[in-house]
């Protein structure tokens, strides 16, 4: 009975460590590339983005200044996010409703994309953090 047990608590235990997985980019996804001015407490830059999202809610975004210096990356769909990048800090994963607060402004700016897809700038301030992104 006590191995049974132990063999249950060790499947509890692994079963909480599950990786989420979000749907690849298809051909039915938009993408959209631009320039993002991003304004936090302690730092100011002007980069490139790439932005991917879908109609169901899914969606990527990717900062960086110049080839292959990423600043932040950001997965998400309808329900679950993922962010990490020298500007997120410690990488997070969890759900959209409970974010740290390093990833409140980035899934606001989100939301902005995806409530106007179409719109040439869009302008978000959360907290200390100020994007202006243009397409």
């Amino acid at each position: 009975m006590g191995r049974i047990a132990s063999i249950l608590v060790i499947a509890v235990i692994l079963s909480g460590c599950a990786i989420h997985q979000f749907a690849p980019p298809s051909e039915a996804w938009s993408t959209r590339n631009g320039q993002l001015s991003y304004h936090g407490r302690k730092t100011s830059l002007i980069g490139e983005v790439l932005v991917r999202y879908s109609n169901r809610g899914d969606f990527e975004l990717a900062f960086s200044k110049g080839p292959g210096v990423s600043l932040f990356v950001m997965d998400t769909d309808s329900t679950f996010a993922h962010v990490q990048g020298p500007l997120a800090g410690i990488p997070w994963s969890g759900p959209l409703q409970r974010p740290p607060a390093r990833a409140e402004g980035w899934l606001a700016l989100r939301r902005e994309i995806l409530r106007n897809p179409k719109q040439q700038i869009i302008r978000v301030s959360e907290g200390p953090e100020t994007f202006v992104l243009r397409f």
